[in-house]
């Protein structure tokens, strides 16, 4: 847990080891850093607004040797930041104040994400009636094969790669399309319409491919 307010801090402590969590705490980014590498958590709350580095920095320079879960907080709850922490490799955003059962929530859903890489590296993805074989590049509903265009297995992919992780509009426009294409939302929202009429029982009313609003959208697994 990364926070500089003592207050902030000894409130979550209560909670989350009242809900079966060891807490380690540090009130900077560095201090953070530090105690991450000789210490690796199985989950990182981490503020954006810290007195040395923010925590868009902080995630940035974890991401470059692990892939634990990291759930962002902050007092800022525009897009902009939201996509700066998500782009820079969080796995999801809560805005201060927040609710407890929220932050649980979210804490268990980032670490579902980082228990669905094992099955993303075995190749098979499963939620629901739908089934993505990674390796055979093949979609199943119900049994039955889903033909998909190149570019609408390409953002699934990536989506189940990432599984109850949210992506965002650039991250996914840079991964299948390519560089320059990151402005291309409208195209995006097409080809998840698309992707929802083929996979989701109930298009208009998605439970596999969620929209993150003004954000991106997010894969979830069963």
């Amino acid at each position: 847990m990364v926070d500089d307010e003592p207050q902030i801090r000894r409130s979550l402590r209560v909670t989350l080891r009242a809900n079966g969590y060891e807490v380690d705490e540090a009130a900077t980014g560095e201090a953070a850093l530090d105690l991450a590498s000789v210490s690796p958590p199985i989950l990182v709350i981490l503020d954006l607004s810290l007195p040395d580095l923010n925590g868009v920095e902080v995630t940035r320079r974890l991401r470059e040797w692990t892939q634990l879960p990291i759930v962002i907080l902050s007092v800022r709850g525009d897009d902009e930041a939201k996509v700066r922490a998500l782009d820079a490799g969080a796995d999801d955003y809560l805005t201060k104040p927040f609710s407890v059962p929220e932050l649980l929530a979210r804490m268990r859903v980032a670490l579902r994400h980082s228990a669905s890489e094992t099955a993303a590296a075995s190749g098979l993805i499963a939620s629901g009636e739908v089934e993505i074989d990674l390796t055979r590049r093949v979609v199943r509903r119900a049994g039955r094969e889903v033909h998909l265009t190149p570019t609408e297995y390409g953002l699934l992919r990536y989506m189940a790669q990432n599984a109850e992780r949210v992506v965002t509009h650039g991250q996914l426009l840079r991964a299948v399309l390519g560089a320059g294409y990151e402005d291309a939302v409208g195209s995006l929202r097409v080809f998840i319409t698309n992707l929802r009429k083929k996979l989701e029982a109930e298009p208009s009313a998605p439970r596999l491919i969620v929209t993150e609003p003004g954000v991106g959208y997010r894969l979830k697994l069963d």
